[in-house]
């Protein structure tokens, strides 16, 4: 891993694969930012980092939050789509109302650990690992929700997009 880089805010991209909820040495919240290559210390929550993710992409995550429950039903920490199109698909550790919420990837989770006292470990497709005081169960559900919620959402815009290639939008003259 890079050396630890400081910022005051964070563009979330496909190399984005965790935006984790931490606290300095004096006890002040802070985010930890894993990419595939780096590392970074963002001085924003993890929620109001996805929240601006999804306001760069045109929605929000209230809006994000809605789709998620009106295409599979899910209500309570709901997997979102920041940008379906580049695969970036986002699940929850906790209600994203909480402080200690963090954000997981899901196109790059390769695998996860049950540790005791209610910890996962999280081990990325990219060798890199971390520990999240999260239930393994919690975090299973997690991962399970967020494939079917990319499995529905997948195959509306497929359908969407076989059936109205020939269709394009124009403004009234």
């Amino acid at each position: 891993m890079i050396n630890n880089v400081y910022l005051t805010s964070y563009e979330v991209t496909p190399l984005t694969m965790a935006i984790v909820a931490d606290y300095d040495d004096n006890g002040d919240p802070r985010t930890i930012v894993l990419e595939e290559q780096e590392k970074f210390i963002v001085h924003k929550s993890p929620t109001k980092i996805i929240e601006d993710a999804c306001k760069f992409f045109g929605s929000s995550l209230k809006g994000r939050q809605e789709g998620t429950r009106g295409i599979c039903g899910i209500t309570h920490k709901a997997p979102i789509s920041i940008d379906p199109s580049c695969g970036m698909y986002f699940f929850p550790t906790a209600s994203p109302m909480k402080p200690k919420c963090s954000w997981i990837a899901h196109s790059h989770v390769e695998q996860m650990n049950q540790y005791p006292h209610r910890q996962t470990e999280f081990i990325f497709k990219n060798g890199w690992t971390m520990l999240l005081d999260v239930s393994f169960g919690s975090m299973l559900n997690q991962v399970q929700r967020t494939a079917q919620y990319r499995y529905l959402l997948d195959n509306r815009l497929k359908y969407v997009q076989r059936n109205n290639a020939d269709m394009v939008a124009e403004p009234y003259a």
